[in-house]
């Protein structure tokens, strides 16, 4: 009996720790994606994607005063 309760548990653990892999694997997954997204709206709309920010072309140091404006959505 006692090796049944010991198997169940190691089934329990094995199921929460592929739950936790896959949570996080979404939310890193998402993050790539959703960057990727913009990236890719920039560079179609003529803009260069640096430092997280869709820069004008011609622009070397970009921050938030010199967002491309995009149609991406």
């Amino acid at each position: 009996m006692k090796e049944a309760a010991g198997e169940a548990n190691m089934t329990v653990i094995t199921i929460v720790l592929i739950a936790i892999v896959l949570a996080v694997g979404t939310v890193i997954v998402n993050n790539l994606m959703n960057r990727g997204r913009a990236s890719s709206c920039c560079a179609a709309n003529g803009g260069t994607w640096a430092n997280g920010f869709c820069c004008r072309a011609g622009v070397t140091n970009c921050n938030t005063n010199q967002v491309a404006t995009d149609n991406c959505g």
